[in-house]
């Protein structure tokens, strides 16, 4: 193993983590999809059997029981980070290789800074490639039904309101 240091997240970051964090379980638990879990429960991934810690992570219904005491025994559904400053490397890299070597079928990775946004999905190779975003929207294959409009990453409107347009409530 390796110690990693991380420095404190940004308020951006945390305000982005509870609106991703709020819509996607709510979202989920309606439609009984599966299961949203924050960035405390690392991923055991193979071949490296490393854990991985994703900001949030969507198991699907079909697979919970991978979901051990206290972590996941292999690759979630859908691995969600939000790149911090000292977290650029780590996240566009290491964990890109990570997700897409143990085969993590979305990756989504969003740059509060830079107000950049990428949806990665795995192809039949087992590579990740760019999902496409009409109009600024995307559409998870993994979470069944679920959209997301790229602006709302940087406008961070209420999630009443997001949830309303989800027809969640």
């Amino acid at each position: 193993g390796e110690i990693v240091y991380m420095a404190a997240a940004s308020v951006r970051h945390e305000l982005l983590f509870k609106f991703l964090l709020t819509i996607l379980n709510l979202y989920t638990q309606k439609n009984d999809l599966g299961l949203i879990l924050g960035s405390d429960i690392p991923m055991k991934l193979d071949p490296q059997r490393r854990g991985r810690e994703p900001d949030i992570l969507f198991l699907a219904k079909a697979r919970l029981s991978l979901l051990q005491p206290t972590y996941l025994d292999g690759p979630a559904d859908v691995a969600i980070e939000i790149i911090s400053p000292e977290s650029y490397e780590r996240d566009t890299r290491d964990k890109f290789a990570e997700y897409e070597a143990a085969g993590t079928p979305e990756y989504w990775l969003f740059d509060p800074q830079r107000q950049t946004a990428g949806f990665y999905r795995l192809n039949e190779n087992g590579q990740y490639l760019l999902a496409d975003m009409p109009g600024g929207v995307f559409r998870s294959a993994s979470i069944a039904g679920f959209w997301l409009r790229v602006e709302w990453l940087w406008n961070l409107p209420a999630e009443l309101d997001v949830l309303r347009e989800l027809e969640v409530i």
